[in-house]
């Protein structure tokens, strides 16, 4: 017998009891559809994620900042050291803390420490606000775009940073509060940023708006290139005395893309060793990822729990089948076919089962998961703009198609070998 004759043989079989292997697929149809959604939950979300570590971050710079200095109001104040930094009143730091300066020459150290190819300073910038068209002033928070990042662009496209233009992207939320009929309508516009200097004197800046942006989970700040940065920069700092020096809040430092965890880590403690705290984005949001992993993969376990179950239904069912079909095997036998061949024909029933349970259980699941994650992308979780909270890859629906049938496989093996060992003389006298 054929590998092909096997097959067709093995597919008639499994309907022989189409009750019992009903029941059989159905308990695999449970486990195949648990797998699928919890995969494609785990797959959407880590999507998701991965999608705004690149647009607040790139993986190969850290962020890099002095220890804050923590108040201790039944302390009293500490002590000043001379040339120690001063003290930033930023939120950086956690409650009851101030933010030490960084200044030009904490960025040559950094920048000398080995595993660092640069260092370049963060500048915070507190522009009033912005404005189209007399439409009205509105507030306007900024980030500085560091190279590496990539924006989550709802219109328009990216800085270019290679000339002085003053370029803008304004997240979403801002497009129609300044008065743009569409996110593609507002790119090319010119939008007035409104600056007051440090005597209070206030300075109108003009940049072009080149694209628009989808919030982030850390806000839904504008971003500025380069040369808009340093101007608003520079508005604000109009007034103070030329010996003023110019102190930063922190510092991004950039390193091998290529770098291990080990390496990393070493660059990490040689900061510390010079006075700063180095972290990358993989740090901030790592943890949540984590969490995430770790609660798909108990769900993932609840699944395997219940394809076990179904597996013990495979054993009942062929077990059942070999002994209805104790004199087919005796003549098939007897006919010369080997025992090897029998063994093959068992299997290729409960890998066929398996099949079809598996692959009616990822169908539903894709079907089903479809519906909800645009239900609740439209609805629910309209806030988080990008996100498909079940996202169905290829190659984990392969898995789950492997896995199950590999469980189908491993549960045949029992009944298979008694069905294969089976005397063909003694077959043929069953009654």
């Amino acid at each position: 017998m054929k590998a092909m004759d096997i097959l067709g043989t093995a597919v008639g079989n499994s309907f022989r009891s189409r009750l019992r292997t009903t029941l059989t697929v159905l308990a695999i149809f449970i486990g195949a559809f648990t797998l699928t959604i919890t995969n494609a939950l785990g797959t959407g979300i880590n999507n998701y994620i991965t999608t705004q570590i690149s647009s607040i971050g790139a993986p190969d710079v850290m962020t890099v900042f002095k220890p804050t200095a923590v108040t201790a109001p039944t302390d009293g104040p500490a002590p000043y050291e001379e040339g120690g930094g001063s003290e930033l009143a930023t939120n950086q730091g956690p409650p009851g803390s101030t933010v030490i300066a960084m200044t030009d020459a904490d960025l040559a150290t950094i920048a000398a420490i080995p595993g660092i190819t640069s260092a370049d300073a963060i500048i915070a910038v507190r522009p009033d606000f912005v404005e189209w068209q007399d439409n009205g002033k509105f507030q306007l928070s900024v980030s500085e775009f560091s190279a590496g990042i990539t924006l989550d662009l709802a219109a328009g496209s990216g800085f270019d940073q290679t000339g002085g233009a003053l370029q803008i992207v304004l997240p979403t939320t801002y497009v129609p509060t300044l008065g743009f009929a569409s996110n593609a309508a507002a790119v090319g516009q010119t939008v007035s940023i409104g600056v007051t200097d440090a005597i209070g004197t206030q300075h109108l800046i003009d940049a072009t708006v080149v694209g628009v942006q989808n919030p982030t989970l850390i806000g839904s700040g504008a971003s500025t290139n380069n040369a808009l940065t340093t101007a608003i920069f520079d508005a604000q700092r109009t007034g103070l005395p030329a010996s003023t020096p110019t102190e930063y809040a922190s510092a991004t430092a950039r390193f091998d893309a290529g770098a291990s965890a080990s390496q990393i880590t070493a660059i990490k403690d040689d900061l510390t060793a010079a006075g700063f705290t180095g972290s990358t984005v993989a740090d901030q949001i790592g943890t949540f990822q984590t969490v995430v992993d770790g609660i798909i993969l108990v769900l993932n376990g609840f699944a395997v729990i219940a394809l076990i179950a179904a597996g013990f239904g495979i054993i009942n069912t062929l077990l059942m089948s070999v002994q209805e079909r104790t004199r087919e095997i005796g003549l098939m036998k007897a006919m010369g076919m080997s025992g090897g061949r029998i063994f093959a024909l068992f299997s290729t029933e409960a890998v066929f089962i398996g099949f079809l349970g598996s692959a009616i259980g990822a169908g539903v699941a894709i079907a089903v998961g479809a519906l909800v994650s645009n239900v609740l992308a439209e609805g629910f979780l309209s806030g988080l703009v990008g996100l498909q909270i079940l996202t169905f890859a290829p190659a984990s629906i392969a898995t789950v198609f492997a896995l199950v049938m590999g469980i189908a496989f491993l549960a045949s093996t029992l009944p298979a070998s008694r069905a294969a060992r089976q005397s063909p003389i003694d077959s043929l006298r069953y009654e």
